[in-house]
């Protein structure tokens, strides 16, 4: 074996990003991710794109880089300013009862983007997927994908634009057969090079990929984009889906449809520090959007890693190190303010603001962000569920 291939393989073990594995020995290494997976990086110049096509200010999200890679997210856009129009297209696989932050992420972009395109979006539970790799029963899975879906109504997507479904009740008909067609045109050797399955993984995790598949394609929804095989698909996701629309977006031109174009974000991370994502498996990890204002502060003052120093005098003397800090780090996700942000980076960086007030600033952030989706969801009675769920037209989705 060569070095390089060697030094290549000791990366790998370093640094797993899959759909259902994310680590690092380090920090992860978003460069190597982006080659690795072969997507582009969001110049500023596409953000300016955004605002101008827009109107309106670009998404926090967007100006701090949490959204920082895509695919032919330019060509959205292209499309966009000659008048077409484009649906939108995100997913939870449902595998715990309460969401964490690093959760919402994905749906606060989301919801932005259908405010700010005035497009319609389909949002896939993926409860087959959690009762085939988390050993959950159909039912128990099913159960969950309608409690995550009340969290996401909660996010505030508009009904008039919005379809949800759970691939339990929906999958068939026209969905059926894109998945069929998109199955046929993908080999188990390449669904092997995609997503690492071994001889000890059940036939049902190689047959899932094309399920996650096809909602990139219009058909696949009948009720909504009848006749309108042209449509183009936008995703916004996290990094680590991106293998299932590197398959996706291989088979689309042999099918007679437009790539998918992505729009993916970094991970949030884990209270400890940055070697993955948070983790539902692990409570002391993240905040809960159950957790009340006592969890919050409590977790963030006992497990939030911190960048400042040892003690107040060497904290003074060299500042803190804004690279490991994850309270800053929390605070470039949730804090609008851009000046209040630079304020905090700057004094905390200098030493003349400490760790403590740093956390209480988070702290406030996230407690009245928790607070208000806990109020939201309350709101959400089984009936909306079941109107955001239901399989019918949308007269008003483009307007």
């Amino acid at each position: 074996m060569d070095k390089n291939s060697s030094d290549e393989n000791q990366e790998q073990k370093e640094q797993v990003v899959n759909p259902w594995e994310v680590s690092a020995k380090g920090k992860i290494d978003y460069e190597k991710l982006i080659e690795k997976f072969g997507c582009q990086r969001l110049d500023p110049s596409i953000i300016d794109r955004v605002a101008r096509l827009t109107g309106r200010p670009p998404h926090v999200f967007l100006r701090r880089g949490v959204f920082f890679a895509h695919r032919d997210f330019h060509e959205i856009l292209d499309a966009y300013e000659r008048g077409e129009k484009f649906y939108l297209y995100t997913g939870r696989g449902p595998s715990s009862e309460a969401l964490h932050l690093g959760h919402l992420v994905p749906f606060m972009f989301t919801k932005y983007l259908q405010d700010a395109f005035k497009v319609p979006l389909v949002i896939q539970l993926t409860d087959d997927e959690k009762c085939m790799w988390k050993n959950l029963t159909v039912e128990e899975s099913q159960r969950l994908a309608r409690e995550n879906a009340k969290d996401i109504i909660a996010c505030g997507f508009d009904i008039s634009k919005t379809f949800i479904f759970s691939d339990f009740d929906y999958v068939g008909g026209s969905f059926y057969k894109n998945m069929v067609k998109i199955a046929k045109c993908v080999t188990y050797n390449k669904v092997v090079g995609i997503f690492g399955f071994t001889g000890e993984d059940h036939i049902g995790k190689v047959s899932f990929p094309p399920v996650q598949a096809a909602p990139s394609f219009p058909s696949s929804f009948p009720h909504l984009f009848t006749g309108k095989d042209n449509l183009r698909c936008l995703i916004p996701c996290a990094i680590d889906q991106d293998p299932y629309f590197r398959m996706t977006r291989d088979v689309a031109p042999r099918l007679g449809y437009h790539k998918p174009a992505l729009i993916e974000s970094l991970f949030f991370p884990a209270l400890q520090g940055e070697t993955g994502k948070m983790s539902a498996s692990d409570p002391n990890s993240a905040i809960y959007v159950t957790d009340s204002g006592k969890d919050i502060k409590n977790k963030i003052n006992k497990y939030a890693f911190s960048g400042g120093q040892d003690s107040v005098e060497n904290h003074r003397k060299y500042g803190a190190n804004l690279e490991v800090d994850i309270p800053v780090k929390y605070l470039g996700f949730f804090l609008e303010d851009d000046a209040e942000l630079e304020h905090i980076r700057t004094e905390y960086g200098a030493g003349r603001m400490l760790t403590g007030e740093v956390k209480k600033r988070l702290t406030e952030i996230l407690t009245e962000m928790v607070e208000r989706h806990r109020r939201a969801r309350a709101a959400v009675t089984d009936e909306m569920v079941d109107a955001f769920m239901a399989v019918r037209p949308l007269p008003n989705m483009f307007d």
